[in-house]
């Protein structure tokens, strides 16, 4: 009953990482730079708008349920032997290290200084160059990271 449910369990992660990719690609693609012609201070004070309203969202739910699902799925194919285990396993991998550490020692401790800052105070006013520029090179290993996890999950179910 359960050795039923993997492909199910299989395509649900692989589509929810690619959704959780989509949410970066658009940070990377536009979002940022849209931010940017906004000019520092508004930049800084509607990414700080950004940050709080995601902690209260669907997409963090998605996004740290991904890790244990990602996780429970390599397990099971491994210790069962599945055929397509080392894909599954590889795909866990890329979306813990790729999606989730990159957030949690990248991107979550600029969140956080961003968050501490007062947007109009002269001192403060460059930093929201080097956090675009950083950030959103991190944003671009996540994008990454969520859509190999994604399609590495959805390739498992029928391996090519």
């Amino acid at each position: 009953m359960l050795t039923s449910l993997i492909p199910a369990a299989l395509m649900g992660v692989g589509v929810s990482s690619i959704f959780v990719g989509g949410v970066f690609l658009a940070f990377s693609d536009f979002v940022m730079r849209g931010l940017d012609q906004a000019g520092d201070e508004a930049a800084t004070l509607a990414m700080q708008g950004i940050n709080r309203t995601v902690l209260r969202s669907v997409f963090l739910l998605q996004f740290f349920l991904l890790l244990p699902a990602f996780s429970a799925l390599a397990w099971w194919s491994w210790t069962t032997g599945m055929e397509s285990r080392w894909l599954i396993v590889a795909s866990a991998l890329v979306y813990a290290l790729g999606c989730f550490v990159v957030t949690v020692a990248g991107n979550v401790p600029m969140n956080n200084r961003l968050a501490a800052m007062s947007a109009s105070d002269a001192e403060n006013s460059g930093y929201w160059q080097v956090y675009l520029h950083r950030w959103t090179r991190l944003n671009h290993v996540r994008t990454l990271a969520c859509l190999l996890a994604g399609v590495g999950s959805l390739l498992a179910v029928s391996p090519l």
